[in-house]
């Protein structure tokens, strides 16, 4: 079975537009069609101004910000903390269930008797 680590929300971006001129003649000029999309925690900047349509360039810079080397590396480096994390919790939660950690109790005849290890 998968297990979802972490998430990234579109509140984790912050998502610019801008004017960009150019090709497309006075439209590019009066529409804020560029767009620049950065990730806030890694710091990764995606951005395009290429098309006419402000949703293709989004569409584009979010491509670019995925593939930028930075944003990769920081996706690495969470799943390794919370992986890591993971793993000294097990390992911790394993040792204290070994029997000697345990105590155990039971009811008899109404009253609660600890269990004798010895």
């Amino acid at each position: 079975m998968r297990e979802l680590l972490f998430s990234i929300k579109k509140k984790d971006f912050e998502i610019q537009t801008f004017r960009c001129g150019g090709k497309g003649g006075q439209k590019v000029n009066k529409t804020s069609s560029g767009v620049r999309i950065i990730h806030k925690e890694s710091g990764s900047v995606g951005e395009s101004r290429t098309e006419r349509s402000q949703s293709q360039n989004k569409k584009i810079a979010f491509g670019r910000l995925t593939n930028n080397l930075k944003f990769k590396l920081w996706i690495q480096k969470k799943i390794f903390e919370l992986t890591h994390d993971k793993k000294e919790i097990e390992r911790k939660v394993k040792n204290e269930m070994n029997s000697e950690n345990l105590r155990i109790e039971y009811k008899e005849n109404g009253k609660w008797v600890k269990e004798d290890k010895t």
